[in-house]
């Protein structure tokens, strides 16, 4: 349990450059909070302690205002930034050195017994108040935009934004640097908005060649006169 503490503070310190001491960390970081006592939730989850896993949970909901169940699988190194509103499934299944933003729902859409929350893979980021919901797997080193719904399976190195989510960009190749910049959510792709914006250059287009057709005389004899 001291290794995984010791472990969370440097994640802190390596995601939140506000982060200023352990101390800090420990007493004013409700992250922090919800995810150790998630630990010690699923610990008794795994052990068939449903009633006290689940009354746990609910305590560390109501101190924090992040709603994990304890049925969740999450990985190392795993951080919430501000955490209000957070909502992650039972069946979800986090990877390591995953980051959520406040509002995050990793949630289901159906009442089946079985799998029916997300599965993160490694390094992802997901953006404030973003959706990402049914059985599907996000890939390695994926971004999600602040805001967006994911409803489907997402490859590895994309970034998605949007509702719902679209892929907006592809890594061909493996990132490996730590401390690369993880997510400018306030420098997003707005698909909707480029789409809106070809098609003004089109009507555009379209208006111009009109005049010029209009301009033109229409009787076939006038033009070769006039030519």
């Amino acid at each position: 349990m001291l290794q995984t503490i010791q472990e969370q503070f440097e994640t802190v310190f390596r995601q939140d450059p506000a982060a200023r001491s352990r101390l800090e960390i420990l007493l004013c970081y409700p992250g922090v909070h919800a995810i150790l006592i998630h630990r010690v939730a699923h610990w008794l989850y795994r052990r068939g302690l449903f009633v006290i896993a689940r009354l746990l949970s609910h305590l560390s909901r109501s101190l924090t205002g992040i709603e994990i169940h304890p049925g969740a699988t999450i990985g190392r190194r795993f951080f919430i930034d501000h955490g209000m509103g957070v909502v992650i499934g039972e069946t979800t299944v986090i990877g390591d050195d995953v980051l959520l933003y406040q509002g995050v729902t990793l949630g289901g859409t159906g009442h089946e017994k079985a799998k029916r929350h997300p599965t993160l893979g490694n390094h992802v980021v997901i953006g404030a108040g973003a959706k990402v919901l049914g059985d599907i797997s996000i890939g390695d080193w994926v971004r999600v935009g602040a805001g967006s719904v994911v409803v489907k399976a997402v490859e590895a190195h994309s970034t998605v934004v949007g509702i719902p989510g679209r892929i907006v960009a592809i890594r061909g190749i493996a990132v490996q640097d730590e401390e690369q910049e993880l997510l400018e959510h306030g420098h997003l792709p707005d698909p909707v908005g480029q789409m809106i914006a070809a098609l003004n250059e089109r009507v555009t287009q379209l208006e111009s060649e009109l005049r010029e057709s209009e301009s033109q005389p229409a009787d076939p004899l006038a033009r070769l006169s006039s030519g």
